[in-house]
């Protein structure tokens, strides 16, 4: 994982939700992580990681905090801890 993608998927599990997360980046971790990522009907996405599968909204610029924390529930699922995984 580059350093990049390791810095996302650390801001994305910051306390309190960052309000800056581009959803390019997320995207571009989900990728580096394994995921597969399929477009669906309307501005929205499917995402399948280690056996779980959620889907999301495009956002155009940062994610809602909201879709924040459903991608960080989704990934815990998924057993992505990034402080034992991948740290800093």
């Amino acid at each position: 994982m580059n350093h990049k993608h390791r810095k996302t998927l650390h801001t994305l599990f910051a306390h309190p939700e960052p309000a800056n997360l581009a959803a390019a980046d997320l995207e571009g971790l989900l990728s580096d992580l394994g995921a597969e990522i399929h477009e669906r009907n309307g501005a929205k996405f499917s995402v399948t990681l280690n056996g779980h599968t959620a889907s999301f909204h495009h956002a155009h610029h940062s994610l809602p905090k909201d879709e924040v924390r459903a991608v960080r529930k989704f990934m815990e699922t998924a057993g992505i801890d990034p402080e034992r995984d991948f740290p800093l």
